[in-house]
């Protein structure tokens, strides 16, 4: 065993690598994932402590940023949040050239963000190397909504609004640090002319799916739904959709809802 190897393990080259595998890249909130995690030695052995996985997503946050002088700024930053983590239970030493694997098992969150518009879901995998650069790997996921929910866009969609944009955007007073808001605009149908935008959150819990709504009547942009929302410390106009709901239900209660609200 060289030093020359040692050395080159140390800084990430020729050391161990990592690599994990997914049975599937295509999940919905609540769904099981297995993932296999793939250990291959380098051109030395190594010791590794600890092997973490991490499901984890962005959000859109805001923080005061100082230019230089006595005024503050808000800016917007990106922030990571884990939705969920696996830690090995044991460390291990890898020979060189040596593969192990590893299994373990994943439940996506009931509010794990759809991956529509900048909404980014992943799997982050390190292994704690002593005196070397941790390896790393990377897996993006997609992640669809569940049938309760497409019910919903479809309902929406063949009403003619479309999603314009969705985002994951901090907030309190939620399980999670964020809210993900899907804005639709009217581009056909009952609502064409009569609304600007439409925004919509969505919260799963173990009981029902918990809607809210904002409309934008005017001509101006949407100050709406979260300026209140991270201004006050409850939420209105929110809807709840029972879970023993068939899809097409579920729909047709959203459209019933938005047909009946005078002013949200």
């Amino acid at each position: 065993m060289s030093l020359f190897h040692k050395t080159l393990a140390s800084l990430g080259l020729g050391g161990t690598r990592v690599d994990t595998v997914l049975e599937t890249e295509v999940l919905i909130p609540g769904q099981a994932l297995p993932v296999r995690i793939e250990v291959k030695g380098g051109k030395v052995a190594q010791a590794v402590d600890n092997v973490h996985l991490y499901l984890c997503c962005s959000f859109e946050d805001e923080q005061a940023v100082s230019r230089g002088d006595s005024e503050r700024r808000m800016e917007k930053v990106t922030r990571t949040h884990t939705l969920a983590q696996w830690h090995l239970p044991q460390a291990f030493t890898l020979a060189a050239g040596e593969e192990r694997q590893f299994d373990c098992r994943f439940e996506l969150p009931l509010n794990t963000p759809i991956t529509i518009g900048y909404s980014g879901v992943w799997l982050e995998t390190h292994l704690d190397v002593p005196s070397a650069l941790d390896p790393k790997d990377k897996d993006s996921l997609t992640v669809r909504p569940d049938p309760l929910l497409d019910g919903v866009f479809t309902a929406l969609e063949q009403a003619g609004l479309r999603i314009l944009q969705v985002e994951c955007e901090a907030v309190r007073g939620f399980e999670l640090p964020f809210v993900q808001v899907f804005e639709f605009v009217p581009v056909s149908g009952p609502f064409h002319g009569r609304w600007r935008e439409l925004e919509l959150i969505t919260q799963r819990d173990d009981d029902c799916l918990r809607l809210w709504f904002s409309i934008d009547r005017r001509q101006r942009g949407v100050g709406g739904l979260l300026s209140g929302l991270l201004g006050s410390s409850e939420l209105k106009r929110q809807l709840c959709l029972p879970l023993d709901l068939s899809p097409s239900e579920a729909g047709e209660r959203v459209m019933r809802y938005l047909d009946q609200v005078d002013d949200l």
